[in-house]
């Protein structure tokens, strides 16, 4: 019964395919999991990849996305989520954690939860939630240690060390570009660059960097929301849509409890929820099934 409870690809090619797809000429769609249930419907809808976000994994414990999150929960949800699914897993590291030696350990423990890969940002710590005003970044040279620190520690070669700068807000678009390319150089394999206006200035950024980029196609944020087939024609590499599907989820629950409460029943509800034997079928019950009775099925006689 293999890939009953885990997903049958190894890590090790998970970051394989990340990495194939990143160098594929074809945008790498990666919708964000809120949850390791929400990952098996990512991967069964045919997307390339799956998505952590530390502002999700914060606003689960009903935190703001400011750097409370600790680097042994972040590790454990995207290990929760890396299990499940046979696409690769990235997963948003915030600042690292810490100094450049914590960036060093964060790259460890994900490398060992089964994660495709990581951003770690260039945020001061602690960090913002990329789409708010009042954030501040480290100097270029305190960035690119820790993207070193983060390099050098890590074991399976093709982790993806992803560098993202919050610079565009706050230095200007140009500043941004000079620190991508400063940390190309220090060795991360993918650039992402928070909170870009619109398609002129990922245009502008792509012309500059020569290694891949990530878009982040978040909702109500500062970036024109462009669509898959319009960041691969500007020349992206990948696309995370980091909070939508727990934004999806928490209106249709706000919404369903507000009936509830109103009316006392969740009968009008029903074709707005997922059925029992849909969830049944995404979870695999009847292989779990067949599972039991292979190992259970027998008689002791007297």
């Amino acid at each position: 019964m293999s890939g009953l409870m885990a997903a049958m690809t190894s890590a090790s090619d998970k970051r394989k395919a990340l990495r194939a797809g990143l160098a594929s000429g074809r945008i790498q769609r990666l919708p964000g999991a809120f949850n390791p249930l929400v990952a098996k419907l990512v991967q069964e809808l045919g997307f390339e990849g799956v998505y952590v976000s530390g502002a999700v994994v914060s606003a689960e414990l009903a935190l703001p996305d400011i750097g409370l999150t600790t680097l042994s929960e972040v590790t454990e949800r995207g290990r929760q989520i890396a299990r499940v699914t046979d696409l690769p897993t990235l997963i948003d590291a915030d600042t690292g954690f810490g100094e450049p030696m914590n960036a060093a350990r964060t790259i460890t423990l994900l490398e060992e939860a089964g994660l495709a890969g990581c951003h770690i940002e260039d945020q001061v710590n602690p960090k913002r939630c990329g789409h708010l005003d009042g954030k501040a970044v480290v100097p270029v040279e305190e960035m690119v240690r820790r993207i070193r620190a983060a390099v050098s520690a890590r074991r399976d070669p093709d982790f993806v060390i992803c560098a993202r700068t919050d610079a565009r807000g706050i230095e200007g678009l140009d500043a941004a570009i000079d620190r991508a390319t400063a940390y190309a150089d220090a060795g991360a394999d993918l650039i992402f660059t928070e909170a870009l206006a619109d398609a002129g200035e990922f245009a502008k950024f792509r012309a500059a960097v020569e290694i891949p980029l990530l878009a982040n196609m978040t909702e109500f944020g500062k970036s024109e929301l462009l669509s898959a087939r319009a960041l691969e024609n500007l020349g992206y590499n990948a696309v995370i849509y980091p909070v939508t599907t727990l934004r999806l989820a928490m209106f249709a629950v706000a919404a369903g409890l507000r009936e509830i409460a109103d009316t006392g029943t969740q009968s009008g509800l029903l074709d707005r929820m997922q059925h029992r034997a849909r969830l049944y079928d995404l979870l695999g019950y009847e292989r779990y099934s067949e599972f039991d009775s292979g190992i259970f099925d027998f008689t002791v006689s007297e």
